[in-house]
């Protein structure tokens, strides 16, 4: 009798087993770059609904994946693209999928922006996202979420508010071109730059890049060391608003808020955001009290061109520590 029982357990399991492989399709194809034709190494392709189901594309970017009988929709992913969706039901070879660059108006940001398009231009380049600046940012200052970048050394210098410096294949700011918007803003006079001047790009920035050496600007920059460019919100920015407050420690508090229309139907977009800023410093003496305030407002005239115009600011005070004031122990 146990032996009927256990020759019938194992029928049912291989049975069941048997069902489960034939319940599976392999779908195979290639994710690639819609104009440029390269592969996308490293593409996710995922099973939408089906958590933990997915395969990343190899070097040529081929991927292969078991998918379930019936109706299934695939979603391929890559950094810098947007997000495609592949129904699939009997076919097992997809052929090329091609991914379309996420960048919106990349047309007029290679002339305007002077931004190196990735796999394209020829030289070294890192690029931070929002969501890099929102994740890791934090009670930071902006120039230091570089800081992970490669040959980028950013400090807070004095380590009061707004004296960060970057040093860029170990050249200071004075021989490196600080763009906002493709627009030059290094000092005329010496060739630097004040971070504080900028403390509210944190909060308005779509794209932050890094070109490392001689880039692709256009104008007259002091691009030895390399450029850094900042691209701040304008049509792409989405409908709706939002109010944060961020604590941290050295008495760190930030209250912002921003609103936006989105596109609208006639074309037109505009996006204000307001920011204070305010702590004691981590150090004895750095108090410090800021505001930062953007205002943006766009008009798409057509697929090539965009008229923008943006308005930002940032008003502070804060105290430097000195080696001429700074009093003893005993005295103080």
């Amino acid at each position: 009798m146990k032996k009927r029982l256990i020759n019938l357990a194992l029928i049912v399991a291989f049975s069941l087993i048997s069902a489960f492989t034939f319940a599976q399709n392999t779908v195979k194809g290639t994710v690639v770059d819609a104009k440029s034709g390269e592969s996308l190494v490293g593409a996710t392709i995922v099973i939408e609904g089906l958590a933990g189901t997915g395969t990343v594309a190899d070097y040529d970017g081929n991927f292969s994946l078991s998918v379930p009988t019936g109706k299934q929709t695939l979603v391929i992913n890559f950094v810098g693209y947007t997000a495609k969706k592949v129904e699939v039901t009997s076919t097992k070879d997809l052929g090329q999928i091609k991914m379309e660059e996420s960048a919106i108006g990349i047309d007029e940001i290679r002339v305007i922006a002077s931004v190196a398009v990735d796999r394209q231009t020829p030289i070294a380049v890192s690029t931070v996202t929002p969501v890099i600046i929102s994740e890791k940012l934090g009670i930071k200052e902006f120039p230091e979420i570089l800081a992970s970048t490669p040959s980028v050394y950013a400090t807070k210098r004095g380590g009061a508010f707004g004296d960060s410096r970057i040093n860029l294949r170990g050249f200071a700011s004075a021989n490196i071109a600080v763009m906002i918007n493709g627009v030059p803003v290094n000092d005329m006079e010496w060739g630097g730059i004040y971070w504080s001047n900028w403390a509210g790009l944190a909060d308005v920035t779509r794209s932050m890049q890094v070109q490392r050496g001689l880039g692709a600007s256009k104008i007259a920059v002091p691009s030895v060391g390399g450029s850094i460019n900042v691209l701040t919100n304008t049509t792409d920015a989405k409908k709706g608003g939002i109010v944060s407050t961020r604590i941290g420690s050295g008495g760190y508090q930030k209250v912002s808020f921003s609103v936006s229309t989105g596109l609208t139907e006639n074309n037109w977009a505009v996006t204000l955001l307001g920011a204070q800023t305010k702590g004691d410093g981590y150090i004895l003496g750095t108090e410090f009290e800021a505001y930062s305030y953007f205002l943006n407002i766009s008009k798409r005239l057509n697929d090539k061109h965009l008229i923008s115009l943006t308005g930002f600011g940032a008003p502070q005070w804060h105290n430097q520590r000195s080696s001429y004031d700074m009093q003893t122990i005993a005295g103080w």
